[in-house]
């Protein structure tokens, strides 16, 4: 049984596999200050709540974008699970090769998002995170990572207009019933969702457009994907379960060396 861990700058995210099957998945806020037994008590709470023993916890897998808890993180592993973790960085199998000009500047989480899709659902794809940050990026037909784009995500947007503005309240981040906004909210839920859409579809067709790609996979994955995917064509699927997939299948490509 493996443990894959995602430690975005929002959510960590943890999943439980046996072997492809997902047993189930939770959360924790990546900003909270934790200790390395406050770690290590809530991953034994989802194990004890999906009827796992530790012992049956063959490997762990960690990705991470935030340095500063993981020395927390993989020290409650360590000592409640009894496992040294693999992390993802230089070094680990991962079947995509990195041609843009500085590959060391490519994250980890945008690497397991690459192997996830590349291995899911072949290239060339364009993997969309819908995370802190929106990121796009381009895997071609040979498996190799060729492009990035960058973008400010829908909650950081959010966050930058009820924080330095006088004004505007904080909002739900949904979708409203029109674009033909009314009031405050609603305008507001307009701008941020529809704008998302609008980047999005414009993204998307431009990455078509100077890649010369007529066929390729458009994936999207992140917590606010799914709001995004359902309003568009320009994205084939929205799959929640990407990250967690290329973690599973990077460890897999290096579980004889783990």
């Amino acid at each position: 049984m493996l443990l894959t861990v995602d430690v975005g700058n929002t959510n960590i995210t943890f999943g439980l596999f046996r072997e492809k099957e997902t047993l189930g998945t939770f959360r924790l806020m990546t900003r909270t200050p934790r200790t390395s037994d406050e770690y290590g008590a809530a991953i034994m709470q989802m194990l004890e709540y999906y009827r796992v023993k530790k012992e049956d916890v063959d490997g762990v897998i960690i990705s991470s974008v935030v340095p500063n808890i993981m020395h927390s993180l993989v020290g409650g592993i360590e000592r409640f699970l009894e496992r040294k973790p693999m992390i993802v960085g230089p070094g680990l199998k991962t079947g995509i090769h990195i041609v843009t000009e500085n590959p060391k500047e490519i994250g980890p989480d945008r690497i397991v998002d690459a192997v996830g899709a590349f291995e899911k659902y072949g290239g060339p794809v364009l993997v969309l995170d819908f995370g802190t940050a929106t990121t796009y990026d381009l895997i071609n037909e040979k498996g190799e990572f060729v492009a990035g784009i960058t973008a400010p995500g829908i909650r950081i947007s959010a966050k930058a207009l009820w924080e330095d503005t006088a004004k505007l309240p904080e909002v739900e981040i949904r979708k409203p019933d029109s674009i033909l906004a009314q009031n405050t909210v609603t305008s507001m839920q307009a701008g941020l969702v529809y704008g998302q859409i609008g980047q999005t579809e414009y993204i998307i067709r431009k990455v078509r457009e100077e890649a010369g790609l007529d066929k390729m996979h458009v994936v999207a994955t992140g917590g606010l994907g799914s709001l995004i995917a359902d309003e568009t064509d320009a994205i084939e699927v929205y799959d929640r379960m990407l990250t967690l997939d290329g973690l599973r299948i990077i460890y897999e490509k290096n579980c004889t060396h783990a």
